[in-house]
């Protein structure tokens, strides 16, 4: 059994977004994990969240404790630091749950 979320971004800086995507995918790659779509979107028609959406994905892992340990390891980290926080104004986790 694997652990999926399906997350909203409002990305406001599209080149550093793609630094951020390409810096983190190695790292993803080595704790089983990965991405199962990934839209842009141009409109939201009904959300929960009042934080605006304007890019959608799902990103698995194998199980919650290997994705505790991405999202916790310090070399994602410092990329996160580096690309996300300069390229992301705001993330709604939409769901998680387990395939």
């Amino acid at each position: 059994m694997s652990i999926e979320m399906l997350v909203g971004l409002n990305v406001i800086d599209d080149e550093i977004y793609q630094k951020y995507r390409e810096h983190m995918f190695p790292i993803l790659q080595s704790y089983n994990g990965g991405f199962g779509y990934d839209f842009k979107v141009s409109e939201v028609l009904k959300s929960e969240s009042k934080k605006p959406i304007n890019r959608v994905f799902t990103i698995f892992f194998n199980s919650q404790e290997t994705m505790d340990a991405f999202f916790a390891d310090e070399k994602y980290m410092e990329i996160k630091n580096k690309y996300f926080e300069y390229s992301v104004a705001d993330s709604t986790i939409i769901s998680k749950y387990e395939k």
